[in-house]
């Protein structure tokens, strides 16, 4: 039996990693060997290449363990229920660090009885986890809305951005004379520095 921990944050600017000691600590309570997963992708898609492979590799009886439901799925109904047919099928174990009914094993009465309750459980906090999710997006719109703020639909002009991306390199000019050089704002300079520079 091998102890998958599965780490998911949505951006690369966020630290997926950062509950990862406290579930190695939490997984030795299961078993000393385990596999880890950090994931830098959205919770809503439900393809993300790092649970992909983890329920590639996962054999019957393996558990997989995460901080909580929303670091599995902040997908949509049909989509989670996909994605937990694909756990059942493997033959996993899910266990939820902050749902303790997911963390005991009992007889066969007690067990059937916590799997109906924890099945109806990970269904209420996945649907609230896309709740949570929508609200956020809505509030963010909102919040443009009130600020004045249109999206202009542009695309970014890739050969504006390799060319800041050369005089990033060559060192020789500050960001605002590299603004000024391409004929763009700052804040593209600094957009491209972060992006292409890494």
């Amino acid at each position: 039996m091998n102890i998958r921990i599965y780490v998911r944050a949505s951006t690369k600017e966020q630290d997926a990693e950062r509950a990862l000691n406290d579930l190695i600590r939490f997984s030795e309570d299961y078993g000393d060997q385990y596999t880890k997963y950090i994931e830098n992708c959205s919770g809503t898609k439900l393809e993300r290449p790092q649970l992909n492979k983890l329920l590639d590799e996962s054999n019957k009886g393996d558990i997989l363990l995460v901080e909580s439901v929303d670091r599995l799925s902040r997908l949509s109904q049909n989509e989670f229920d996909v994605l937990k047919s694909k756990i059942k099928e493997k033959g996993l174990r899910l266990i939820i660090a902050d749902l303790p009914t997911t963390h005991s094993i009992g007889t066969d009465m007690t067990s059937e009885i916590l799997n109906v309750i924890n099945s109806m459980l990970i269904d209420l906090l996945a649907t609230m986890a896309k709740l949570d999710n929508d609200k956020r997006k809505e509030r963010i719109k909102q919040g443009l809305a009130r600020s004045g703020y249109v999206p202009t639909g542009k695309k970014a002009n890739t050969a504006k951005h390799e060319r800041i991306a050369e005089l990033l390199q060559t060192g020789k000019m500050t960001k605002d004379e590299i603004a000024k050089a391409v004929g763009v704002g700052v804040a593209t300079v600094y957009r491209v520095a972060k992006t292409k520079m890494q």
